[in-house]
Formats: C-alpha cells, sequence, structure tokens
C-alpha cells in the first residue's frame, strides 16, 4: 500500500513540476498522457487501440494523448503499410525542443512544495535519491 502511495504522491509532484506555458488548453490530463509515454516506451510501433487495451484508458482518451503528444513533437505516426486502415505510433527519432524543456525543467520547487520545506540541502539530498531510484527502475532512462 505504501509503495502505491508514493507513486501516487511522486505522479502529482511530477505534474506540478512539468512546464504549462505555451502549450494552451488540453483536453487530456498530463497523467493520461504519461501512462501513454510509458506505454509507447514499453510497446514501440503500436496503435491507439493496443495501447487503450493495455492501459484500460478509453480509447478517446489515448487519441487524445497521442494528439498531444504529436503537437509537442514527441511521437509520430504513419500508415502500417502491411494494413492501411491501422495507424502506427512511435517515439520521435529526434527529440524535440519541448520535450527537452520538460526533461530539463528542474523539480525542485515542487518537491520542496511536497516536502513542505525550504531546505535546499533537504531538496537536492532528496532529488539525488529519487535520480539513483529512477537509475534503477526506468529502463533506458537517460536515452
Amino acid at each position: 500500500m505504501e509503495l502505491f502511495l508514493l507513486g501516487r504522491a511522486l505522479m502529482k509532484i511530477g505534474e506540478e513540476a512539468m512546464p504549462t506555458e505555451g502549450i494552451g488548453d488540453q483536453p487530456t490530463s498530463m497523467r493520461t498522457v504519461l501512462i501513454v509515454v510509458s506505454d509507447l516506451r514499453a510497446h514501440p510501433d503500436t496503435t491507439v487501440g493496443e495501447i487503450a487495451a493495455r492501459t484500460g484508458l478509453p480509447q478517446s482518451a489515448v487519441s487524445a494523448a497521442i494528439a498531444r503528444l504529436r503537437t509537442a513533437g514527441a511521437v509520430t505516426t504513419a500508415t502500417d503499410p502491411r494494413d492501411r486502415r491501422r495507424t502506427i505510433i512511435r517515439e520521435a527519432p529526434e527529440v524535440s525542443e519541448r520535450v527537452t524543456r520538460v526533461r530539463d525543467t528542474p523539480i525542485d520547487h515542487a518537491l520542496a512544495a511536497a516536502l513542505r520545506t525550504d531546505d535546499p540541502e533537504r531538496v537536492r539530498k532528496t532529488v539525488a535519491t529519487l535520480e539513483a531510484l529512477a537509475d534503477d527502475l526506468i529502463p533506458d532512462r537517460r536515452t
């Protein structure tokens, strides 16, 4: 139970840290987009229907998330040459400016708020701990 609650707390901190300037109102939540990104990394060259089946998200939510990711330059879509009715989704080969900005945004402010502290050393140590945990648990996270 604690692991689940920790995961939810970390998701909320991540959402708070995510830069939103310049992207306007979005019909999909950041959480939905991140679930789709996570699934897409685990299952490259996939379809909206396959992502929906694996994640349990409604197909419309997955489609909206993919549209948002395409706008940000994070994914590409192409017609499946074996079945022209299907659209294949994959991570973009080049990292877009938006993705770079999101990846480079520090989490310090959101983390300090969640920790209820203004002690920069405590925040720095917590960031280092989270980075070590991410290195251990997220395959290919530095790519």
